[in-house]
């Protein structure tokens, strides 16, 4: 009965808010067509190789957004001189066309398979111990940021990427890191959105919870999360204050707590552009969260090929 009201009423309902934010239906229509756009366009992306020895990059990706990836790999390759190795991570949508690809289109990039990442998940947070996670993963795909990249093996540091984002600007703090990490990076949010008030999150992890982390770039230790926490904390923070779709962002604040950041300047690395930010390009990097989505699909990625 509960997923036939979603379906009648508050899956619309929430569709008809969303078309208005973005101007209405027929604005709305021409951001969707836009989207296609960029997607086809993505197509004839040319290849960008990945080095064996390069600054390592995680992304997790799929059919739905692969064609983000790839645009947000090649501005980076467009305005950095470095090295990069690029390791994608299947969100549970990779199959024989899309591998195909991504050797087309990435050439000697890492490819982690569902069937590594479930044989990782198995040793390292087994079903029988860590319910909680493996049900959150299930439904909540965000959490693979955390559960299926920080179970991989390699180095202990991982800096993982979300694809809708654009370099405009030599990335050279991000790059520094990569080459050095002396603790956790971040983005700084446009808005506080840990879903979970920080009075509870501080509770329940007793460290101060730092403000506006965003985690569209997140470098974090894997060695250094504590998934017998997490496992707990999911299931306090829901008990107490339901659920959020920015869980993965609470909990990662939650898992760096006191410690020194390395904080990405919030005004070279926007998220949430504003439409002059997306026109002059003079920063770094845009992460297009929320309304900026429109600028991102009209016009940004355009300015990435010639």
């Amino acid at each position: 009965m509960q997923s036939l009201i979603n379906f009648l009423y508050r899956n619309p309902k929430a569709k008809f808010r969303q078309i208005n934010r973005f101007g209405g239906y027929s604005n709305y229509r021409k951001i969707i067509r836009a989207q296609r756009q960029m997607e086809q366009a993505s197509t004839y992306l040319p290849p960008i190789s990945s080095s064996k020895d390069g600054l390592p990059i995680y992304f997790l990706t799929g059919h739905k957004y692969f064609y983000q990836t790839l645009f947000c790999i090649r501005s980076l390759h467009l305005v950095s001189k470095c090295c990069f190795r690029f390791i994608l991570v299947d969100d549970g949508s990779f199959d024989g066309q899309l591998i195909d690809r991504i050797k087309q289109q990435l050439p000697g990039a890492t490819i982690v398979t569902k069937g590594q990442i479930l044989h990782n998940l198995q040793n390292i947070i087994p079903l029988h111990k860590y319910p909680q996670l493996h049900h959150k993963r299930a439904i909540y795909p965000h959490i693979k940021k955390l559960t299926d990249i920080h179970t991989l093996s390699g180095t202990p540091w991982k800096l993982v990427l979300d694809s809708d984002m654009l370099f405009w600007n030599d990335p050279v703090a991000l790059t520094d890191w990569l080459t050095q990490p002396t603790g956790p990076l971040h983005l700084i949010d446009c808005d506080e959105a840990y879903g979970y008030s920080s009075g509870l999150m501080k509770d329940l992890c007793g460290e101060e919870i730092k403000p506006l982390i965003n985690v569209g770039a997140i470098g974090l230790d894997s060695s250094c999360i504590n998934w017998d926490s997490l496992e707990q904390w999911i299931g306090l923070l829901e008990e107490k204050q339901g659920t959020s779709y920015y869980l993965e962002q609470a909990l990662t604040a939650m898992i760096i707590g006191e410690r020194h950041t390395i904080v990405l300047d919030a005004s070279r690395y926007i998220v949430n552009p504003c439409e002059a930010d997306i026109t002059n390009q003079q920063s770094v990097l845009h992460h297009y969260v929320d309304l900026s989505k429109e600028g991102y699909y009209k016009k940004a990625w355009q300015k990435t090929i010639p």
